[in-house]
This record gives structure tokens, sequence and C-alpha cells, in this order.
């Protein structure tokens, strides 16, 4: 599912929603005259405690999507703090190195952006620009290697390994959230509860015999711009929530 469009997604549900509760209408107009009216309050009643449990899994999707989007922002703004510690500590750096290992990061920086750019579901490109990461890392890595064995003081170029470390690792933990999303059988079980509710509705209101279209529709297109509130931020680069990328921007002026 993460790789279709989040407009082609709801789509589909909107419409299997409409198709669902024009079933249920029918079957409720068949069965008007044979039903009493106990069995249109149970019905009603059935179909609120449907409508408690639609609820119930809406907030609980949201809240994971929304989750996983502060993972991501705060892995940004955890990566973006990291590569400025070790850009300022090239400072610490022996010449040539501490100009050697600014160009270098700033490089990384780049590439960091072009990744962070890039859909998760373009995986070619996506491990074309992981093996660049690593080779300007190992690149790093050796200049600082190389900075060690004149100044080994770890007061100096120790603090900038230091610092290199925690970058490494932060870039890592971005990648790894990157990747996290809302579980799919749980969006599966959402639609699912969708569709049965309109097909509840649609017998409902089959049964009185009394449609109202409009707050239908109203309700049916409601329920769908939440679900894409939920998708979109589930997918922060594919539509129109999109994590900022400020912090790492404005590395590209240190």
């Amino acid at each position: 599912m993460y790789d279709e469009s989040s407009f082609l997604i709801v789509g589909i549900l909107f419409t299997l929603i409409l198709v669902a509760i024009e079933i249920g209408n029918l079957f409720g107009k068949r069965y008007h005259k044979k039903t009493g009216e106990d069995i249109k309050s149970q019905t009603n009643a059935i179909m609120g405690g449907v409508f408690g449990l639609l609820a119930l899994l809406l907030g609980f999707t949201f809240s994971i999507a929304l989750n996983r989007f502060d993972s991501r922002t705060e892995a940004q703004i955890e990566e973006a703090n990291a590569i400025g510690t070790a850009l300022l500590r090239t400072a610490l750096l022996p010449e040539p190195y501490h100009i050697e290992g600014h160009q270098l990061l700033q490089q990384y920086v780049d590439v960091r952006l072009e990744l962070i750019n890039v859909d998760l579901t373009k995986v070619a490109e996506r491990r074309r620009l992981l093996r660049k990461t690593e080779k300007i890392q190992d690149a790093i890595w050796a200049t600082a290697t190389a900075a060690v064995e004149i100044d080994p003081r770890p007061v100096t170029t120790g603090m900038f390994i230091t610092a290199l470390n925690k970058m490494i690792d932060a870039q890592e933990k971005r990648n790894t959230i990157q990747e996290q999303h809302v579980p799919e059988p749980i969006f599966l079980l959402l639609f699912m509860v969708f569709i049965v509710a309109g097909a509840l509705m649609g017998y409902a209101k089959g049964l009185s015999k009394n449609r109202s279209r409009i707050p239908t529709t109203i309700f049916i297109v409601l329920i769908t711009l939440v679900v894409f509130i939920i998708i979109d931020l589930d997918r922060p680069k594919r539509a129109i929530i999109k994590v900022s990328q400020a912090s790492m921007l404005d590395l590209k002026n240190e």
C-alpha cells in the first residue's frame, strides 16, 4: 500500500463507502416492510457501536502516524545538530586537515539533503546515495585518523572524533526511523470498518425510508479527509505534510 498514491487510496475508499451505502440502502428497502421497530432500534444500536469502534481506530491510527512524524522531525534535528557540532570541531584539527574535514562535511550535508528528498519507494536511487554517504564518511574518518597521528590530544582531535561518531549514529538512527510506518494491517482494518459502517448506515436509511444525501456525503468526505491526513503524516515526502529541513539547510552556511 505504501507504494500507491495517497490520493488514489482515499479515492478508492470514498468510492467503496458510497457503494457500501447504496448496497446497504437496497437491502434496507427490501426488508423495510418485514422489519419492526425493535429491529430498527437494534440496527441503530449496532451502528452506534460500529461508529464508536471506528472513532477508536481512527484515534489510534492517527496517534501512531503523528508519533512517527514527530520521531522523524526529532531525528532530523538530532542529525543536523550532530553534523553542526562536527563542522565546528573541524577547527580543532591541525592543518591541513581542518580545511579538508570541513569541505568533506559540507559534501556530506549535500548528499544527506539529496537523500532526504528521495522517496523511499525509489530503492535504487536511495542505495546509490547511501553508498555515496558511506564513502564520504570513510573519507572523513580517514582525515580524522591522519589528524590524530599529528595531534593525538583528546581535547582537540579526540573531540572531533567524538562528534564524528555521534554524527554517524544520528544518521543511522534517522535512516531507521524513516522506514517506520503505520503497519499496513491497521490501515486495512480501518478501511474495512469504514466500509461496514457505510453499509450499516445505508441499511438503516433504507429501513427508515428517510434518506438525506447531503449529510451522508459530508460525513464521507470528512472521513476520507481524516484518512488522507493520516496517510500523509505516514509519508512525509510524498504529499502535503513534510518534515522541515530548515536545520539541515542552515548547515550549508557554516
